[in-house]
C-alpha cells in the first residue's frame, strides 16, 4: 500500500517530512518483515475503454529478464528480482540513489479479467487487462407491466 499525501505546501512538506516518513516506513518494514512502501514501484492504473485496464509501473533500469508477471485465481501478481553482474558488484561508487530492491506487487483482478498484453519500454512496464462481462450478467432492464382495467359506468 503506498501513501500519498496532499499537502497546501507541497514543497516543504515533501523536503521536510519525507525523510521521517522513509525511516517510520523503513523502522516498521524491519519489525514486520514487509518491503517499505518506498521501495515499491510507483504505478498508475488507467481505463482505456470499455474493456481494457492499462497498469503502468515505473521500473528504470529493470530489464525483462529481471521481471516476472503471473496470475493466480483472481490475483496479479508483478515481481522484480534483480541480477547481479560484474557492474554492480563493483566498489566506486559515489553515490547510489537509484533503487533497485527486489519487490513484489499484487493486485486483485476484476471477475472475468485476464492479462492480454505485457511490454516493456523506456523504464515502463505496461500490462493491459481485459475484461469482458457475459451478456447472462450484464445488467438489464425489466419492463414493468401496466395492465389498466377499464370501468365503465352505467346510468
Amino acid at each position: 500500500m503506498a501513501l500519498r499525501t496532499l499537502s497546501a505546501f507541497p514543497g516543504i512538506a515533501d523536503s521536510v517530512f519525507s525523510d521521517r516518513f522513509n525511516r517510520i516506513d523503513r523502522l516498521f518494514s524491519q519489525l514486520t518483515g514487509d518491503a517499505p512502501v518506498s521501495s515499491l514501484p510507483a504505478y498508475d492504473i488507467q481505463k482505456t475503454d470499455e474493456h481494457n485496464f492499462l497498469l503502468t509501473l515505473s521500473v528504470p533500469g529493470w530489464k525483462e529478464d529481471e521481471l516476472e508477471i503471473e496470475t493466480v485465481g483472481g490475483s496479479l501478481h508483478v515481481s522484480g528480482k534483480q541480477v547481479e553482474n560484474s557492474e554492480q558488484k563493483e566498489e566506486n561508487w559515489l553515490y547510489r540513489g537509484i533503487r533497485r530492491a527486489d519487490f513484489r506487487l499484487s493486485f486483485s483482478l476484476p471477475e472475468h479479467a485476464r492479462v492480454s498484453n505485457a511490454k516493456l519500454e523506456s523504464g515502463l512496464l505496461h500490462i493491459t487487462v481485459y475484461q469482458e462481462i457475459p451478456e447472462s450478467e450484464k445488467p438489464r432492464k425489466i419492463a414493468i407491466e401496466n395492465k389498466q382495467q377499464a370501468i365503465e359506468h352505467k346510468a
